[in-house]
């Protein structure tokens, strides 16, 4: 019996490319700034810290803004959540000299929004399906 490892795909929820496109404006590094959190997160690592109180698994990592040069601590807040082991989604991002801090109500509306969207597309598909099963 062979331990193989599952490929880990880390998804952008559509609040995610908003917000760093909003970024790039700004800040021209931006997208290579998260490259390697995405990387870790391909990995397998789970960097960050839990957020409290949320009733989905989610994380919130701080990563160091490059075009600042003032570290990790005046960078970027990237927000993800483990749906499964396998998958992860980026869930938000944010600039700490835009805002403090994201509410636990928001993350998880966030989330609420991409899985209505997926469930939905979900449903577009097997609609499809079926249409194209008549059709034969």
């Amino acid at each position: 019996m062979s331990d193989k490892i599952l490929p880990i795909t880390v998804a952008e929820t559509e609040k995610f490319r908003k917000e760093v496109k909003k970024l790039l404006k700004r800040y021209n590094s931006a997208r290579k700034d998260i490259e390697p959190l995405i990387k870790q997160l391909e990995a397998g690592e789970i960097p960050g810290d839990r957020i409290a109180e949320n009733k989905y698994p989610v994380y919130k990592v701080r990563v160091a803004n490059s075009d600042t040069r003032k570290g990790k601590s005046s960078g970027y807040r990237v927000i993800y959540y483990t749906i499964t082991p396998e998958s992860i989604l980026l869930t938000t991002i944010y600039s700490k000299s835009d805002r403090r801090t994201i509410s636990n109500k928001e993350v998880e509306d966030i989330i609420w929004q991409y899985e209505l969207e997926i469930q939905q597309e979900t449903e577009i598909v097997e609609t499809d399906s079926e249409d194209s099963d008549a059709l034969s």
